[in-house]
Order: structure tokens, then sequence, then C-alpha cells
């Protein structure tokens, strides 16, 4: 009879060094590689657009990859960028978010688009993250998901090429898609 793997926790996912590409998806640790430079000039251009308009409104805080994000035993993950309202701040602890922020942004990448589209979607509307957005860098896509009052994310944006991407939990935020995937 073959062996049955026992799922990792996050105690387990505490003894990776520090650094480790590691995620903890529904108690597998899964690694993802470094991303590409597409992706972290998409993700620099998002951190300059939206951290601006946070510290110009003090709404908040917007902290980007890696930090850790501690939604159960089972899941720990490392998104790309994570907005956390003012008055939830104390979600904030040294070692990472405990709990859902209120904004989660992911930029697709071929070793992890499976996950963020599939297994990360379906916890992070599970937790509460009040909006969820999806970034191909390929199609020039973005695509935003606002959890509903049933506690079911509903697509509120799918923007391809050109056309502007307006937040509903940083009310009066909007970014132009050519700003999100200049180069």
């Amino acid at each position: 009879m073959p062996a049955v793997k026992e799922k990792s926790t996050v105690k387990d996912y505490k003894l990776l060094p520090e650094g480790a590409p590691y995620q903890l998806i529904e108690g597998e640790l899964v690694m993802s590689p470094s991303p590409t430079t597409q992706h972290q000039i998409i993700s620099a251009n998002l951190f300059k657009k939206i951290s601006k308009f946070i510290d110009e409104k003090k709404a908040g805080i917007l902290l980007y990859s890696p930090v850790d994000i501690y939604l159960d035993d089972e899941n720990v993950f490392q998104p790309d960028l994570v907005f956390v309202s003012q008055q939830r701040r104390d979600i904030i602890k040294d070692d990472g978010l405990h709990g859902a922020p209120d904004v989660v942004i992911e930029i697709l990448s071929p070793s992890t688009a499976y996950y963020d589209m599939k297994k990360k979607f379906k916890l992070y509307e599970k937790f509460g993250v009040k909006e969820y957005w999806l970034v191909d860098p390929e199609m020039k896509n973005i695509q935003l998901f606002s959890l509903s009052e049933q506690g079911k994310y509903l697509m509120s944006i799918d923007v391809t090429g050109q056309g502007a991407v307006a937040s509903g939990v940083l009310k009066g935020f909007e970014i132009v898609l050519d700003d999100v995937f200049r180069t």
C-alpha cells in the first residue's frame, strides 16, 4: 500500500530558509522560480501608481512580494502586491499578514498562472479578499474580481490592450493599461 503524503503546515513552512521561493497552497509546498524582468517592471509600474494614490489619501499600506500572507494553517501565499486599509493594519505582523488583505494583485507567470487563476482564486474568495486583480503580461489584460455580499467573486473589469482599470476598494483610483504594461 503506497504511503500517503501528509500535508505541510505553517509550522513546516516556517522551517524553510528565509527567502526560499515557496508558497504553501492547500498544504502543498509550491516552488516559484524568480519572476521575469517584464513581470518585475509591471509590478513596479503598478506599485508606483497605487502607492502614490494610497499615500495621498492616507488610505493604508501597499506591500510587494515577497511578503507572507497567512490565511490558515495550510495556506501561506506571497502575492505580487497587497493593499491593507488603514482600518485593518492590525493584520500586519513582523512575519507577514495574518488574515486577508483588502486587495491582492497577482501578475501571471507561466509557472504560477494555474495557482493564481484556480487554487488561490478560490482561497482568496473563501478568506474574504475584497478585490482580486489578475494581470496577464502576455495578453496585456487585467481582470478585476470583486467580492459580492454572498462571498463570491464577480468579475467587475476585464480590459485588454487599451483602457483603464478603476478599483472599487481604492475609491477614486484608476490606472491606464499603457501605464501598467509600459516597459
